[in-house]
């Protein structure tokens, strides 16, 4: 993993809150990047959510609130009525805040886990929401006293500020993209030309190909780090190419019945990258990869492929892809204002033909008053319309795999820990470890 410091370049648009004062009357969303934007118009959400040895009240919930817009104040953006970087007045707490009383966990956090739809229905209320469930008869044997979830818009939240808010750190985003750093126009050229087409390419197939709105699930597995370090040099691979291959492997099934693909499993991985340049967005960190992964009914083969794949992909330029994809998403943006009625709702049910999306998300450490009484496992996931995901959020003792599916993969979840058993039995032959191995810190 790369630095996921919150460290920003200097821009044009320094003055940003008198910016934001001004122009956030006229539009909700006219502070959003283009990448911002294009997540906010498809309904794009985020959850963390983590068991805690305290008990919560709305109170404490509110000043809860209160330091997360303290640490990133892009959760104050976005809404109609919005005052960037300024508190929230108490009837906007109260309408952003919940809780409940359970008598116990037994279904957390997977009951609480969905598109968060509810989000977006009041335009006139911040994009996020802050919900605990109390334990009506105190700590249970493990001594969880509550569990507490934060649901947000994609637009303003990613993995990297969900890792810095846990740590109780500033997660403000400032200007993400590096002027300095100019890309040669031939590139640029290539690029822009590259996402106009495949926005315009994707406006018309996706109304002709786009499928029905499919039944979606969520799921989640907790696996002890510890397992996944040993694993992992016993079969001479990246721990995350580890985590890729128990994923794509399992859900895609074994047999002739495959879920996803009978050749190859078309991905995309995320993650972060400091050497940054003018063409990223200005918000957001992450930069995504494209990969292709040849399915094997060997597991160990499968898994040495995969570590095979990532190493080639990261020594080659893992910038154009993320350049390409950020034109579409001005190219679609243009369209929208020429357009107002497009990109429409089957475009946003179109994925290409991609099968998975793999976040792997900056390591999450409990530290300072934001996350005080919070206990492992950490959860940690996202929801995109009409894609299969699955984030894996690493914590001290525990890496959580959090997915958001189509109902169909969801019994093939259970089968990540039965490859994982199965390979820890297993003999193999050992291979020289690569020499840039990454581990998840």
């Amino acid at each position: 993993m790369k630095s996921f410091s919150s460290s920003s370049f200097a821009g044009p648009h320094g003055d940003a809150l008198a910016l934001a004062h001004a122009v956030t009357g006229r539009h909700p969303q006219a502070l959003f990047s283009d990448f911002q934007w294009f997540l906010y118009q498809g309904r794009d959400s985020v959850f963390f959510t983590a068991f805690s040895t305290e008990r919560y009240d709305r109170d404490s919930l509110a000043n809860m609130v209160a330091e997360m817009v303290a640490l990133a104040p892009q959760l104050t953006h976005g809404f109609v009525g919005a005052r960037p970087g300024q508190p929230f007045p108490k009837h906007l707490l109260d309408a952003i805040i919940s809780m409940e009383m359970v008598d116990d966990f037994a279904a957390y956090p997977d009951a609480w886990l969905g598109k968060s739809a509810d989000i977006f229905e009041r335009p006139d209320l911040p994009l996020f929401r802050v919900m605990a469930a109390v334990r009506r008869d105190g700590p249970d044997a493990l001594g969880r006293a509550a569990i507490l979830q934060v649901r947000s818009s994609h637009a303003l939240l990613e993995g990297s500020d969900s890792a810095l808010l846990t740590r109780s750190q500033n997660a403000a985003h400032g200007v993400q993209s590096n002027k300095a750093n100019r890309l040669p126009w031939p590139e640029r050229l290539k690029s822009t030309l590259r996402g106009t087409l495949t926005a315009l390419f994707y406006l018309a197939i996706a109304n002709v190909m786009a499928p029905r709105e499919k039944p979606w699930g969520f799921r989640t597995l907790a696996i002890e780090r510890d397992r996944l370090r040993k694993l992992a040099g016993k079969l001479g691979v990246r721990q995350r190419s580890l985590l890729f291959a128990l994923v794509t492997h399992a859900l895609n099934g074994e047999g002739a019945e495959k879920q996803m693909s009978r050749k190859v499993i078309g991905a995309a991985y995320t993650m972060l990258d400091t050497r940054r340049n003018d063409s990223d967005d200005d918000f957001f960190r992450v930069r995504a990869l494209e990969a292709r992964f040849t399915v094997m009914e060997d597991f160990l083969a499968y898994v040495r492929a995969v570590d095979d794949n990532v190493a080639c992909i990261e020594q080659k330029d893992i910038t154009s892809y993320q350049v390409m994809v950020n034109s579409v998403f001005r190219a679609m943006r243009t369209i929208n204002r020429v357009f107002p009625g497009l990109p429409n709702r089957r475009f946003w049910r179109f994925n290409g033909g991609l099968h998975i999306v793999l976040t792997l998300v900056p390591p999450h450490r409990t530290y300072g008053p934001m996350t005080h009484g919070l206990v492992e496992p950490l959860y940690c996931g996202a929801w995109h319309s009409e894609v299969n995901i699955c984030t894996f959020c690493p914590g001290r003792d525990y890496v959580t795999l959090n997915f958001s599916l189509e109902q169909r993969h969801l019994p093939n979840v259970d089968k990540v820990l039965t490859l994982l058993d199965a390979m820890e039995r297993r003999q193999v032959t050992p291979r020289r470890v690569p020499p840039a191995v990454e581990r998840l810190h």
